[in-house]
């Protein structure tokens, strides 16, 4: 199943990105993913899809990829995810210092998550 990830940089998302994905997996909802944060370390983080009307599901499906073979696509709404790491506290926001976006992350296909 082609899926397209159209993401404008912005508020949330500090770059553009427009990109089909051949999803190999039915997507499915997640709340949490074990990735880097935003000082190169991996830590379980939670993740939100971000829309203009701000909080959204956000969604990890296998996918292929030219260049790596098999990834584990993490996407959301039209503005991308937005990430925090896991027990922050206070809500999704914008002007939040501990929470960043991103249009999408492509891990390693066996990149663990959390619904």
């Amino acid at each position: 199943m082609l899926f397209e990830v159209e993401v404008v940089a912005g508020g949330n998302s500090p770059m553009d990105l427009n990109r089909v994905f051949d999803l190999l997996s039915e997507p499915r909802a997640i709340r949490r993913v074990f990735t880097a944060d935003r000082m190169d370390v991996d830590v379980w983080c939670e993740v939100t899809g971000w829309s203009q009307d701000g909080p959204c599901p956000a969604y990890a499906a296998l996918s292929e990829d030219s260049g790596e073979g098999t990834v584990l696509l993490i996407y959301g709404g039209d503005d991308g995810i937005r990430l925090r790491p896991e027990g922050s506290s206070g809500d999704w926001d914008l002007a939040s210092v501990d929470q960043w976006g991103e249009p999408c992350l492509m891990l390693g296909n066996d990149a663990p998550v959390k619904e």
